[in-house]
């Protein structure tokens, strides 16, 4: 199967003033991990040069920090994930609470990290780009294209490498088995 890389998006459509910015609704959990999930595809190359630009800045300041923090973190995700797939109450866990997930593979990351080095280039370096790429998924409201081209990456037109992430952390099926339901209603 092919990668994509998603397109850049406008800057002025990632971040423009606050009229495109919404507290999300938080008594409907899976309308706002839509809205995220939906975000995250669809600023993906944004997120990445957001994040780059980060890790860059901090790498530079503490190359061999930086390189054992990302090892570490990148090596506890895909532990995470294969024991999820493996583990069926790690399975459901994962899918129900899928920021839980998350921060449990960010805590195992923090104590490792903190037991073999600097602290401060996992906050500043990894845990920052996450948390501000999460805060902009969250408060950022959806747009047309920014459905439809989330339309196409969840019938697997397009494979993105945020779409791989989601899929590992199990976030698209919902949406895939949603938008398979639409289209055989519509056929009929």
């Amino acid at each position: 199967m092919e990668v994509q890389v998603a397109p850049l998006r406008a800057w002025d459509d990632f971040f423009p003033g606050s009229d495109r910015f919404a507290l999300p609704d938080l008594k409907d959990i899976s309308k706002w991990n839509n809205r995220v999930v939906s975000n995250l595809l669809y600023y993906q190359t944004n997120y990445l040069m957001v994040a780059a630009g980060l890790i860059s800045i901090v790498g530079f300041l503490s190359p061999l920090n930086m390189l054992i923090g990302g090892t570490v973190v990148v090596l506890v995700f895909l532990g995470f994930v294969w024991m999820s797939h493996n583990k069926d109450i790690l399975r459901k866990l994962k899918k129900q609470y899928p920021t839980t997930f998350v921060v449990a593979i960010m805590l195992s990351s923090y104590f490792l990290i903190s037991y073999l080095g600097d602290v401060m280039v996992f906050m500043f370096g990894i845990t920052l780009p996450l948390l501000l790429m999460f805060v902009h998924a969250s408060l950022r409201l959806r747009n047309i294209q920014n459905k439809l081209q989330n339309k196409m990456e969840g019938i697997g037109l397009k494979k993105t490498p945020m779409g791989f992430i989601l899929d590992a952390l199990e976030q698209q099926e919902d949406s895939i088995n949603k938008l398979a339901d639409y289209i055989s209603k519509v056929k009929e």
